[in-house]
């Protein structure tokens, strides 16, 4: 099979049809053997009554139902586990994301060697207080510590190699850091393509204001995942050792003064109290790390690494 689109989805009852018929023409047009894979994430409309009835009507049309909304990551996650196809695109269900760009970022996967394309909306239809702008500071963000030089992270519309979405675990509102995942797990050849963004047709955003809260906080836990995960000792150890260190010698600056050039009251100064808190917080670093050492030491996938290919096994 040479595509699978993935499509995860909330209260879409309406987009639905008019998706699958638009994906569905795109596909024999252009003779891909493919699967479209629905991930109904707890719709309270009747969007799986509609899913069920298109699945009627088309075998290649493949749905999954959550029996509560658990999140588009969680969608994507089921519906990465169920792709067949040789390469994975994703997108959104609200008519936003347009299926005619499907055959072009295909190809940047098969003929140009890219381990991921995510689509990047030039120009956007969306409200722009409450999402263009925002969405610029957080791509910017994002670029920023990285490395990955996307202007689109947070777009639905998304190539893949199908190695790429069976080597990353895609969980929480983890979906936005995907391109980051797929570099820390390998895949360093990561593109993007300009791809035509439509006003919204039907229906409403699903996404409220809480996400500008979660993000910052997510990207700072996929960072922490990809270059820690295996070795927190690492990161916690080097910064209590700098703490600890930089109250070391704060102590050791106000006993000489003490000592040697007869200067007192030191333990009035805030220099001095200072010197305490960094050795205390450096002693309290290096513990967490141990202990997370520990834990990562102990865990059951401790030694889960992605092989690219074997010899003779």
């Amino acid at each position: 099979m040479q595509i699978s689109i993935v499509i995860p989805l909330f209260n879409e009852e309406e987009s639905l049809p008019e998706l699958c018929s638009w994906i569905e023409r795109v596909m024999t047009q252009h003779s891909f053997t493919y699967e479209v894979i629905l991930v109904d994430d707890g719709s309270r409309d009747n969007s799986w009554q509609i899913i069920s009835q298109l699945a009627l009507a088309n075998k290649a049309i493949k749905g999954i139902k959550f029996q509560r909304n658990y999140g588009k990551s969680a969608g994507l996650y089921k519906g990465f586990e169920a792709a067949m196809g040789d390469v994975v695109i994703t997108m959104d269900a609200d008519l936003q994301d347009n299926p005619e760009e499907i055959p072009g970022l295909y190809q940047m996967i098969v003929d140009e060697g890219y381990d991921l394309v995510s689509g990047w909306k030039k120009k956007r239809y969306d409200p722009i207080l409450t999402k263009n702008l925002p969405s610029k500071l957080y791509n910017a963000t994002v670029r920023a510590m990285t490395g990955i030089h996307l202007h689109d992270f947070n777009c639905g519309l998304k190539a893949y190699k199908k190695q790429v979405i069976k080597s990353i675990e895609v969980y929480g509102e983890m979906h936005r850091y995907i391109p980051v995942l797929a570099k820390w797990a390998g895949f360093k050849k990561i593109g993007e393509k300009v791809v035509h963004h439509q006003e919204r047709k039907y229906g409403t955003t699903k996404f409220g204001v809480e996400r500008f809260l979660r993000g910052p906080l997510d990207l700072l836990s996929v960072i922490f995942i990809s270059k820690f995960s295996k070795r927190p000792m690492h990161l916690f150890g080097s910064i209590g050792l700098a703490s600890f260190t930089l109250g070391a010698l704060i102590l050791a600056y106000l006993s000489y003064m003490k000592l040697v050039e007869s200067v007192y009251n030191m333990t009035q100064r805030p220099l001095f109290f200072l010197g305490i808190v960094c050795l205390i917080v450096g002693c309290q670093l290096f513990l967490t790390g141990f202990l997370a050492e520990l834990v990562s030491r102990s865990s059951s996938n401790r030694n889960e690494y992605n092989c690219e290919t074997t010899l003779n096994l």
